[in-house]
């Protein structure tokens, strides 16, 4: 069979990777809304910083995993990592079902991340090597909406199992179906794309970086830029994933409210990248990042003083927006600038210093509430976000 590049030559392994990154994204949304509530009611903890220690380990586990993505992507294969990502989230559910202590927990949040690196980084790389340059920002649109569509569902669902039945081991059943039918669908039905990689080289024009970390990471402008803000989005949503249900049940909302509020966040997130993604391949790239970051420091500073529900509710929704303009058009831009045989390893480093959002998140973030207060640790993960903005205006070229 003739290996052609787009969305529509190629719309049946598309269809394959995006159900696949629907599962993937649902194997991280288990904890989403009721994890830190296991680990006050189950464990004792009550330090911020020791409650949100999982997201430290997920998010060094899984940025550390991207990296080695990328590099590994272009040695071995897409599909190889793929079935290795789902290997690693085989135990997560189990563990999350069974465990006695805080530290089994911490080791499943090891093996996530481990499976959400090699498994999410996968389904963006084959993607992207599927479509060809004309449709990467839809392409990206429609994975990350898949993807954190599923965050948001199973979210919504644990919480609403919990509250029903109780935080253990019933809402974590869900991750058994994930893992099993994500594991059989990468086995029988997902093809490697490498051969689609070899003819998009054949034609590109990109400049070769010199040193694809370095240059990804920061040296080059428009790169670098790209990259900080990855960062920074991801060290908010590290906030919000752990301290939001603590910081609604302080209060006064009931569990099911607490679900359905964090759940918005990640949905609207999710669904509004089916249109912002293909914006990214229209629109200019660094306008939408700059107002993405905007709206989000924004949302997030407005917390402060939010106390009803439905004022909650709309700052999910914003929050939800904000980081839908960004996110799509982050891995749109990155593979804009890098050639089809960096790719990969771009988007690894850039990947690398995006989840390591997560860990830098939860340890300011902790850092700041057990000192100063849940309040002030969300204002200034507010302000971090803005800043954000104002270096991606600096830096990037339009």
């Amino acid at each position: 069979m003739a290996v052609k590049l787009g969305l529509r030559e190629n719309w049946k392994q598309f269809t394959i990777l995006v159900v696949i990154n629907a599962l993937v994204g649902g194997m991280v949304g288990l904890e989403r809304s009721i994890l830190p509530g296991i680990a006050e009611q189950d464990f004792d903890l009550t330090a911020k910083s020791a409650i949100l220690s999982f997201i430290v380990v997920f998010g060094i586990s899984k940025a550390i995993t991207n990296y080695y993505a990328g590099i590994l992507a272009s040695r071995f294969g897409r599909k190889k990592l793929l079935v290795a990502g789902w290997m690693a989230g085989i135990p997560v559910p189990l563990i999350l079902m069974f465990a006695t202590g805080w530290n089994g927990i911490i080791a499943a949040n090891v093996l996530l991340g481990i499976n959400q690196g090699l498994t999410w980084s996968s389904t963006v790389v084959m993607k992207i090597d599927l479509v060809g340059p004309k449709e990467r920002g839809l392409a990206m649109g429609i994975n990350e909406s898949a993807g954190y569509l599923a965050v948001g569902a199973t979210a919504f669902l644990t919480g609403w199992i919990a509250s029903e039945y109780g935080l253990r081991p019933y809402p974590f059943y869900l991750g058994l179906f994930f893992v099993t039918a994500g594991m059989l669908g990468s086995l029988l039905l997902v093809r490697d794309t490498t051969p689609h990689v070899e003819l998009e080289n054949e034609s590109t024009t990109i400049t070769t970086l010199r040193n694809v970390f370095l240059d990804t990471s920061w040296r080059q402008p428009t790169l670098g830029a790209i990259t900080q803000a990855g960062l920074v989005n991801n060290l908010n949503d590290g906030m919000i994933w752990g301290l939001l249900p603590l910081l609604l049940k302080s209060k006064g909302f009931s569990l099911a409210q607490i679900g359905t509020i964090v759940a918005i966040y990640p949905m609207v997130w999710g669904l509004l990248q089916l249109g912002t993604g293909k914006l990214a391949d229209v629109w200019n790239k660094k306008d939408m990042l700059i107002g993405g970051m905007l709206l989000q420091g924004m949302a997030i500073i407005s917390m402060v003083w939010a106390f009803s529900f439905n004022a909650f509710i709309v700052l999910s929704i914003l929050l939800g927006l904000g980081t839908a303009l960004v996110y799509p058009t982050f891995l749109a831009a990155i593979t804009q600038n890098t050639t089809p045989q960096q790719r990969a390893g771009s988007i690894g480093v850039f990947r690398l210093w995006r989840d390591l959002g997560y860990a830098l998140g939860a340890l300011l973030t902790g850092a700041i509430a057990d000192r100063f207060g849940m309040v002030e640790a969300i204002g200034w993960t507010g302000t971090i976000t803005l800043l954000s903005a104002i270096i991606i205006l600096v830096r990037m070229k339009a």
